[in-house]
């Protein structure tokens, strides 16, 4: 179903959300920013859901960012923007953004603060705010997270775009697939994800995030009692009996 621009379905265990703007090169507007939000927290109350995968409708756009021309930049689509770009960094379960089309400013935010990222060959990466006196500032947050630092700087300044496989080679794509198999690759993520113990994913997610900024010998002491309360999940104890009779686990998220 679709409403405010934003299609949800759930599928095999994933949450999918695919911004369906095509006539808009899937651009952003404060109601599917608004929807985007909603949408999340309705996946992660449903047990059932395992995974998220984010994308954009048709071929040619993942998403182009704010919608300029509806008042894409104005403070309260800004600040809804933030919101869920904070809420998808720090998204409990796994998210994985499938890369269709062009991935532009606000896009680039969108596809960064997911977890594994799979891009079509013909997508192209890029934060052109610099060309109509704009500058990536939200984005910048998840851009030097996630990008070498002079690479992030040449892609803020001279608003230029980089392949597919380039944006592999820089490490901000995990995998680049042919727009004939680009589903086939997502599925199989997707599909060894939702096989996951639910738990022990939430729980090392919330553990990596946490630690990004530790000084490293904190880091070790945080991840160590995180490993203990993993170790005690009942999922834990699934998986390592299973490993040991030789059979596939049945994780029940506890």
């Amino acid at each position: 179903m679709v409403e405010s621009g934003l299609l949800y379905r759930e599928e095999d265990g994933v949450a999918w959300m695919v911004i369906s703007r095509e006539e808009r090169r899937n651009s952003l507007s404060a109601e599917v920013v608004e929807r985007f939000l909603q949408c999340l927290d309705r996946a992660e109350e449903d047990e059932r859901i395992r995974a998220v995968c984010v994308t954009g409708a048709g071929d040619r756009a993942f998403c182009s960012g704010a919608d300029l021309g509806a008042g894409g930049g104005g403070e309260g689509m800004l600040s809804g923007f933030a919101r869920l770009i904070k809420r998808l960094a720090a998204y409990p379960k796994p998210t994985v953004a499938r890369v269709n089309g062009a991935c532009l400013a606000g896009g680039m935010g969108v596809m960064l603060a997911c977890d594994i990222v799979i891009a079509a060959e013909h997508a192209v990466f890029g934060t052109p705010e610099v060309n109509v006196g704009l500058f990536p500032m939200i984005v910048g947050a998840l851009m030097f997270r996630n990008l070498p630092r002079k690479k992030a700087m040449e892609m803020a300044l001279l608003g230029g775009r980089f392949t597919a496989r380039e944006a592999l080679e820089m490490g901000f794509v995990n995998r680049v697939a042919p727009s004939e198999s680009l589903d086939r690759e997502v599925g199989e993520v997707l599909k060894t994800l939702v096989s996951r113990s639910p738990i022990g994913l939430r729980l090392g997610k919330e553990a990596f995030y946490a630690v990004m900024d530790m000084p490293f010998e904190r880091a070790v002491d945080f991840l160590s009692q995180k490993l203990v309360e993993v170790a005690s999940t009942e999922d834990a104890v699934e998986g390592i009996t299973a490993f040991l009779q030789k059979r596939d686990p049945v994780f029940k998220g506890k």
